[in-house]
């Protein structure tokens, strides 16, 4: 599978063939070293916002099983609007979930974490500020944002989450550094709902029930009023096809907690 360290070879190898061309048998035409620029800056690109690829760090996208369970998780909470009916709803059908919590909301809400954790759904970590311009922080800087996360989670649930989402789900070399400074397990999705831009029950629920295959981790936001909407009909057709919905950690086999 495509990987930086490989394509960084791939790139630096052909960088220096071009270069002992361009000194032993006359110029290299500019337009070859522009596509070498182009070819590069494109598959960085890719890599860095595919988080299928695991371009940059390993990252758990599906449970490697053949049983049909699925998992589902939710980002950017916690929040007063929505979070609490998300959670009437998966008390009422017996359903756990992964909540990736944004660490200065999470301070803000502590006790929706402590119900979180009460009512058996596992936390993650999904940074401290979610910054925008998150991804072109330092690899200490966004470190530090992820261990304000992990403090304020902490100071809820009296655990240190463990797994990790990427804001937006962009990766790249610091942040991989980050992670592996940290300790973090990266946990990415294999079915993104697209819950913040639709606007209609019908479309997102054909999207995301389109192709649902053993292993499969649902992406949800619990700050969508339409992801709320579509939730009983979800668990409800997932289950009338045979699936359970576990834990995300029980079904990828990973500790959720440091």
């Amino acid at each position: 599978m495509l990987k930086f360290n490989t394509i960084r070879i791939l790139f630096a190898a052909a960088f220096c063939i071009a270069m002992v061309v361009h000194f032993m048998d006359g110029p290299v035409h500019w337009w070859v070293w522009m596509m070498m620029l182009v070819c590069l800056t494109a598959i960085l690109a890719w890599g860095a916002t595919d988080i299928s690829l695991s371009f940059f760090t390993p990252v758990l996208n599906k449970g490697v099983t053949r049983d049909k369970v699925v998992a589902i998780s939710f980002d950017d909470g916690p929040a007063e609007a929505y979070t609490p009916e998300i959670l009437d709803i998966l008390q009422q059908h017996q359903v756990p979930a992964a909540f990736f919590c944004i660490g200065y909301r999470a301070a803000e809400n502590p006790e929706l974490l402590k119900r979180l954790h009460a009512e058996g759904h596992v936390i993650g970590n999904h940074s401290n500020s979610h910054h925008f311009w998150f991804d072109l922080f330092t690899p200490a800087k966004m470190l530090y944002d992820m261990r304000l996360a992990d403090a304020a989670i902490e100071n809820a649930i009296g655990l240190q989450p463990k797994l990790f989402r990427p804001p937006y789900g962009v990766t790249n070399p610091s942040l991989a550094k980050a992670i592996r400074q940290g300790g973090y397990t990266t946990v990415g999705w294999s079915i993104r709902s697209l819950d913040t831009v639709l606007k209609k029950e019908d479309e997102l629920l054909r999207r995301v029930l389109y192709k649902v295959n053993p292993g499969d981790v649902f992406l949800f936001h619990d700050t969508c009023r339409i992801t709320v909407q579509i939730l009983p009909e979800l668990i409800k057709t997932l289950r009338d096809k045979g699936f359970s919905i576990v834990r995300i950690d029980k079904m990828l086999n990973i500790p959720a907690y440091a």
